[in-house]
C-alpha cells in the first residue's frame, strides 16, 4: 500500500489513520492559508484515499483530521515527500516522474567489491548541499572508493543535524537541496561508476516535528528505546506502521535509485512477532529487485552480534546482505590508543582483533566484562563480505566529547596502521570523510531544534553522557552555528597543494592500499577455514588461503622492532607493502625501514623484523 501524494496524470493521497472518522486534505498556499479541501473515504485497513486530476506537481498540502473531541486540525503529511518551509510547514506534492535520469546504462556493483565511503552532507563541502558533493566524487573514484554512503537526509528540524532527528522519513531536507538535488547526485553517482547508499532511520523518530502520534499508534509504550516509546512494529495496529516503513525503503530504491540501505541500530528495533520486520523488509526488497535492472542491498548496523540478521530465511535469519561489526573496531581503536573507558574496556588484549580478524565478531558468545552477561553468536558460516568494518566513523569520532578523530589521538604511524588493517581485512572497508588524507577538523554534534527547552535537554544530556564516561570539560554548544561549521572539511577540491606534507603522503597511502586491495583481490568472498589469525603481545598476523596467491599480513602494534617467525612453507613470497617504508613516511623520519626483502624464496630465514607500528603485507606466487 503505497502512502503520501504520488503524481501520476494528477495526484492519489493516501494516508493511514484507523481510529479517527474524519480526514481530509486541506490544499493551501504559501503562507499556509487554506484555498480547498478534498474529502477522503476509509477502507477497511484505515487508510484514507483521494485523487485529484487536476492538481500540479509543486502543490502545497496538508491533513485535515477531526479529533476524537471532534476538533479539526490540519498537520503534514506523515509521509511527505518535501517539506520546503521545514518540519512545521506544509507538505508539496513531488512528480517523480519530472527528474530524467543520465544512469540507465548503470547494473550496480556487487556488495563484495564495495569500498564504503561514510560523509555527512552538511560538512562534505562548504556549501554543504547535494550538488556541491558532485564535485569531489572524481576524488573519490581516484582514491579508490566504489561506493559512497550518506548519512540521513530525512527532513529533520532546522538546517544543522546529523540527521537521526528526522521526522520525515520519505521527505528529502530541504536546506540539503530537496528531492531534484538528492537525485542528481545520486545520478553522478552512478555517473562516475559510484554506488550510492541511504542511511536509513527506522528505529526511532526525532522529538521535534514528529506528528505521526496525530494519525495513529506509530509508537508503542510496550518498549523503551534511548529515545523513548519503540516504533511499532508488532503491537496492535502494527500493520499500518510495518508497511510505512517498508515503502519507505522501497521509495529510496525506487525514486532515487540507490543501490542500498543502511539500516541506522537495527538493536533498537523491536519486533517479538512471528515475521520480525527485518525479514519482512528483506523479503519486500528482493521482490523489487526481481523487476529492478540490478540488485540492491540491505546492510545492518547492530552492536548485537548476531548472524541471524544476515543469514537466509531457511536457517532462522532475516536475509540482509550485510552488518556492522563494532568489534573490529573497538579492538583496534582501543590498541592504538589505550583507552579502556566503558565498551573499550572488553577489547584489551590484542587477542580481541585477531578474533575480530578471524572469528567475524571478537564476542561470539563470551562472557563480557562491560556487559556483565554473555555476549554475541558464532558466525564462522558466513562469509566474509556479510560483514562490514571500519577504524572510524561518524559515531565512534562525534560521540566524543570534543569530536576527536585518529589524527588527534594517535601518531602518523599509528594512522597507516589502522588503515592498513582495516583496508586489508576480508571484509567490505568503511572510511570516514576525511580519514583519507588526516583531516584534523574534528566532528561535532550538532542540531538546530526551534524548541529552547528541547535544546536545554539535549545540552544537559551530553553534558551527563560525557560525565559518565570521565570526560573533564563541556561539550561543545550543540546548537551553535559554530560546532557545525567547526565539523566541515577542509580538503581541498582541486589539488593537494593545500595539505601537509604528511597529510599528502598518507592520502598516496590510502590510495595504494586500495590499489593492493584490487590487485592482490583482498575483495574476493573468503571463508572462514581460508583465514587464521594469530598474536604476540604486540604483533598481530594473518594468513588467508587464496587462489592467485596465499596472503600473509603482519602487524606490529608495539613500540619497538619485533622480530616474527613466519609460517612461509614452501612458497616464494612478494612483498605488496611495508608501511615503514621511506615512501610512506614524513622526509628526514629516522624511523623509516626499507630493510624488509621484497622478495622471501623458501630457502631464506622465516623471521622477520617487524618495525614498530607498522603493517606488512606479502603475497605467495599462486599454487600451480
Amino acid at each position: 500500500m503505497k502512502v503520501g501524494a504520488s503524481y501520476q496524470n494528477g495526484c492519489e493521497f493516501a494516508v493511514w489513520v484507523p481510529l479517527l472518522d474524519q480526514v481530509a486534505v486541506e490544499i493551501v498556499d504559501a503562507s499556509g492559508e487554506a484555498t480547498g479541501l478534498l474529502p477522503m473515504d476509509k477502507d477497511e485497513r484505515g487508510y484514507w484515499h483521494t485523487k485529484a486530476s487536476d492538481l500540479r506537481a509543486g502543490t502545497l498540502y496538508r491533513y485535515q483530521i477531526a479529533g476524537e473531541d471532534g476538533e479539526l486540525e490540519s498537520w503534514p503529511d506523515p509521509a511527505s515527500r518535501y517539506q520546503p518551509q521545514g518540519v512545521h510547514g506544509p507538505s508539496e506534492v513531488i512528480d517523480h516522474s519530472e527528474y530524467q535520469w543520465q544512469d540507465q546504462s548503470w547494473r550496480g556493483i556487487r556488495l563484495p567489491d564495495y569500498i564504503i565511503y561514510e560523509l555527512h552532507i552538511g560538512t562534505f563541502t562548504e556549501e554543504g548541499t547535494f550538488e556541491a558533493a558532485i564535485a569531489r566524487l572524481k576524488d573519490l573514484v581516484d582514491l579508490g572508493i566504489t561506493a559512497v554512503e550518506i548519512m540521513p537526509v530525512a527532513q529533520f528540524p532546522g538546517d544543522r543535524n546529523w540527521g537521526y532527528d528526522g521526522v520525515f522519513p520519505y521527505a528529502v531536507q530541504n536546506s540539503y537541496g530537496g528531492p531534484t538535488g538528492l537525485k542528481k547526485l545520486v545520478d553522478a553517482c552512478h555517473q562516475h561508476g559510484l554506488a550510492a547508499i541511504m542511511d536509513v532511520v527506522y528505529n526511532h523518530l526525532g522529538p521535534e516535528g514528529n506528528y505521526t502520534g496525530k494519525y495513529g499508534p506509530y509508537t508503542t509504550p510496550r518498549y523503551q528505546t534511548p529515545w523513548g516509546d519503540a516504533i511499532n512494529f508488532d503491537d496492535s495496529y502494527s500493520d499500518g506502521v510495518r508497511n510505512f516503513f517498508i515503502e519507505n525503503a522501497i521509495s529510496w530504491l525506487r525514486d532515487y535509485h540507490f543501490d542500498a540501505l543502511r539500516l541506522d541500530a537495527v538493536h533498537a528495533i523491536y519486533d517479538f512477532g512471528a515475521k520480525h520486520f527485518l525479514q519482512e523488509l528483506a523479503e519486500k526488497v528482493d521482490a523489487f529487485n526481481d523487476d529492478h535492472a540490478y540488485r540492491t542491498y540491505l546492510i545492518a548496523e547492530s552492536d548485537l552480534n548476531d548472524p541471524r540478521l544476515v543469514r537466509p530465511v531457511v536457517q532462522g535469519g532475516y536475509q540482509l546482505d550485510s552488518q556492522w561489526s563494532d568489534d573490529f573496531h573497538h579492538a583496534l581503536h582501543t590498541r592504538l590508543t589505550g583507552e579502556i573507558i566503558g565498551y573499550y574496556s572488553d577489547f584489551t588484549s590484542l587477542e580481541m582483533l585477531a578474533s575480530a580478524v578471524q572469528e567475524r565478531f571478537a564476542y561470539s558468545g563470551q562472557y563480557s566484562p562491560f556487559r556483565r552477561r554473555n555476549h554475541g553468536s558464532p558466525a564462522l558460516d558466513l562469509p566474509s563480505y556479510r560483514f562490514v568494518v571500519c577504524n572510524q566513523n561518524h559515531d565512534q569520532v562525534g560521540n566524543r566529547m570534543t569530536g576527536d578523530r585518529f589524527t588527534s589521538l594517535i601518531s602518523f604511524d599509528g594512522l597507516k596502521l589502522a588503515a592498513g588493517m582495516t583496508l586489508l581485512s576480508p571484509f567490505i572497508p568503511l572510511l570516514f570523510m576525511g580519514e583519507e588524507y588526516g583531516e584534523k577538523a574534528p566532528f561535532l554534534y550538532f542540531v538546530d531544534h526551534g524548541d529552547q527547552d528541547l535544546l536545554e535537554s539535549v545540552r544537559q544530556g551530553r553534558k551527563e553522557e560525557f560525565r559518565a564516561f570521565h570526560s573533564e570539560g563541556t561539550p561543545p554548544d550543540p546548537a551553535s552555528p559554530d560546532t557545525m561549521k567547526k565539523s566541515t572539511l577542509s580538503w581541498p577540491t582541486d589539488s593537494t597543494t593545500q595539505l601537509t606534507e604528511e597529510q599528502q603522503i598518507l592520502y598516496r597511502f590510502y590510495k595504494n592500499l586500495l590499489k593492493i586491495r584490487r590487485d592482490c583481490q583482498i575483495m574476493n568472498i573468503s571463508h572462514h577455514p581460508e583465514i587464521k589469525a594469530e598474536h604476540t603481545n604486540d604483533v598481530l598476523f594473518y594468513t588467508r588461503k587464496k587462489e592467485n596467491g596465499d596472503l600473509i599480513c603482519l602487524a606490529n602494534f608495539g613500540e619497538k622492532t619485533e622480530q616474527v617467525e613466519l609460517p612461509l612453507g614452501n612458497q616464494t613470497w612478494h612483498q605488496k607493502l611495508n608501511s615503514a617504508a621511506p615512501e610512506w613516511s614524513v622526509s628526514g623520519d629516522a624511523h623509516a625501514d626499507d630493510d624488509l626483502p621484497k622478495t622471501i624464496s623458501p630457502q631464506d630465514a622465516s623471521t622477520l623484523a617487524i618495525p614498530s607500528l607498522s603493517i606488512v603485507l606479502y603475497q605467495a606466487d599462486p599454487q600451480a
